[in-house]
């Protein structure tokens, strides 16, 4: 950015904060004359006053650099998890004990926005989703609005209640859902006043898990893939995630949106299920080979950006744009420190939504979102082991990867 801009977002900053030039050159210990040349764009400060600047103001370095940006919005699933903690999942006809139950949000919307709040308490959220009129919808509300998010898109049925999964999560991270859709299979389109939108990102999950979305479309294919088209044509960047469903029909619902979105995240099973393709070879092993081929598959199918899968061992990237293919292992996190892993996945997409904001690398994004995933073991529901964006970024250098 050049010196007048920066200049003039200084200028509002100051007026907006109540300062006067004098005031302001107090604070950074400079001249009242070095700040108006720096308003009236005649040079601009040190690089080591950038971070005063931030702190004094309340907003990031990148702030002077870029402006204000408009945000990431999240719209689709929203479930009041009740985790229910279980030793071993017991076969058919057998018992097995529950040491302990909590309640949490659940879903693709509280889920990944509010650890995208976590991550960076200055970035502009909205979400968009429907609850039904009962005491998991107000306390999902709470929490959305406890953690400075927009949730004036959540939409209250009359009609159905909000919905919940029981979530039977294992000493070893496993988990295993069971389900009441509610009013998520009520959310549609018309739940979402696109016109009010102002995010630079959209991201919207989980297909197939999205009753009235995942209908079928004569024109479009599917409902989303004409409602993803209409949002791409506001200017706004897309970005789906999906849910794994063992019964699904993964492309009928999936391929017709791809035409349509700038950033696929989903993970292994998902991603090669679209194509009828195995992500484990009969021996266990992450066939990383399947894993290339079906994200080069959805590129050829219309994914502008980017395409991301990650896996419980290491993730992957494939910038549509450049051809450019990143992989990187997954952290080495202790068996003992790990607690749950519920929301992991969402949890990597808060990071890889946040790195893409920030035009991160391949590689850096995938850092970053595997350590952002690797949070969440640390708690048994999916977002309270979430940690800053330097606690993140530090996570590496402390845990090691896997090889």
């Amino acid at each position: 950015m050049d010196p007048k801009s920066i200049g003039n977002i200084i200028t509002q900053l100051r007026k907006k904060s109540g300062m006067t030039q004098q005031s302001l050159a107090e604070k950074l210990n400079v001249s009242d004359k070095t700040v108006s040349k720096w308003e009236n764009g005649q040079g601009y400060p040190d690089i080591t006053v950038f971070p005063k600047l931030a702190n004094l103001f309340g907003v990031t370095v990148d702030y002077f650099m870029f402006g204000e940006k408009k945000g990431i919005a999240i719209a689709g699933n929203i479930v009041a998890d009740v985790v229910k903690n279980i030793e071993t999942y017991p076969k058919l006809g057998m018992l097995a004990t529950i040491s302990d139950i909590s309640y949490a949000v659940g879903g693709c919307v509280p889920n990944t926005a509010i650890n995208l709040s976590k991550i960076d308490r200055g970035m502009p959220i909205q979400v968009f989703g429907k609850v039904g009129m009962d005491e998991y919808g107000r306390y999902i509300l709470s929490q959305l609005q406890q953690n400075g998010i927009d949730a004036n898109g959540i939409v209250v049925s009359s009609a159905s209640q909000t919905s919940f999964s029981d979530v039977m999560s294992m000493p070893t991270g496993d988990r295993t859902f069971f389900h009441k859709r509610g009013a998520n299979a009520e959310f549609s389109p018309e739940d979402i006043k696109a016109d009010a939108l102002s995010c630079e990102i959209f991201h919207i999950g989980y297909i197939l898990l999205l009753d009235r979305f995942d209908a079928s479309d004569a024109e479009y294919g599917t409902v989303m893939a004409r409602f993803l088209h209409s949002i791409q044509e506001k200017g706004i960047k897309t970005s789906i995630d999906v849910v794994s469903d063992s019964n699904a029909d993964y492309g009928k619902k999936i391929i017709p949106a791809l035409k349509y979105c700038n950033y696929v995240i989903m993970n292994e099973i998902e991603g090669c299920s679209v194509w009828n393709l195995e992500a484990y070879t009969q021996d266990g092993v992450l066939d990383k080979k399947s894993i290339q081929i079906a994200m080069e598959k959805m590129v050829e199918a219309g994914v502008s950006d980017m395409v991301i899968i990650h896996s419980k061992e290491r993730s992957f990237a494939l910038n549509a744009k450049t051809g450019c293919f990143a992989e990187v292992p997954s952290l080495r996190i202790p068996k003992e420190e790990i607690k749950g892993s519920v929301g992991a996945g969402d949890a990597f997409c808060a990071g890889c939504l946040y790195s893409l904001y920030h035009g991160f690398s391949e590689k850096e994004l995938l850092e970053f979102a595997s350590a952002a995933a690797a949070c969440n073991l640390f708690a048994v529901n999916s977002v309270d082991g979430m940690r800053s964006k330097a606690e993140i970024l530090s996570m590496s250098e402390k845990y090691g990867r896997l090889s």
